[in-house]
């Protein structure tokens, strides 16, 4: 019944889509198609559910490149070949993206992960999270040691998207910024990493 009901629930959502979503954006949706995509910025965020970028950004089709995983983890540029890395090298190199933005959130379950043991079975969600390694402290897991982490990982993610070198020749000549992001679930917040004073401040501060 629960399935039955689930399909009902998708089906309805695709039509309200159609009646009104697509109908608002037809054009545009048109026009994309066949002028091809220019967004302006790729949104380095998490998997998470409750993370919309679209909504959280009021931003429209083709407005954005969006490259979700689990943590808005970006690996270093050396090793094996990765979905994450291609969407970067995808969206400077063929889409030339004039921003990048890494953006964490609170109580992410990746972050909160790295302070437990791993879950038995599950191989690549343990592999994948090695790479946040980096951005854990020393120290036993409580709200405030979860949002520094959270925080670190955006220091981390900005500092290795600048070792992928398609991307630091962009923001050498000055065609692509980068941007670090957390944000509060619970307060529809953003807090900004000003990147002089290693602080993250209020965007409407």
């Amino acid at each position: 019944m629960a399935d039955h009901d689930d399909v009902e629930s998708a089906q309805s959502r695709l039509k309200r889509f159609r009646a009104e979503h697509f109908t608002q954006f037809e054009s545009e949706f048109r026009s994309l198609v066949q002028e091809g995509q220019d967004p302006h910025a790729l949104f380095i965020g998490c998997s998470d559910s409750r993370v919309v970028p679209h909504l959280l950004l009021s931003a429209e089709p083709g407005d954005l490149f969006v490259l979700r995983n689990v943590g808005a983890i970006v690996p270093p540029y050396a090793g094996e070949p990765h979905g994450t890395g291609a969407a970067i090298e995808y969206a400077v190199l063929a889409l030339g993206v004039r921003h990048i933005v890494v953006c964490t959130h609170s109580h992410c379950g990746a972050m909160a992960a790295l302070y437990h043991d791993p879950k038995p079975g599950a191989t690549h969600l343990n592999g994948w999270l090695e790479h946040a390694r980096e951005a854990a402290l020393p120290l036993p897991a409580s709200d405030e040691v979860l949002r520094r982490t959270e925080q670190r990982m955006v220091v981390v993610g900005l500092e290795r998207l600048m070792g992928y070198p398609m991307v630091a020749e962009a923001v050498a000549r000055g065609e692509l910024a980068l941007h670090g992001w957390h944000y509060v679930i619970e307060e529809g917040r953003v807090m900004v990493l000003d990147v002089a004073t290693g602080v993250f401040l209020d965007a409407l501060a």
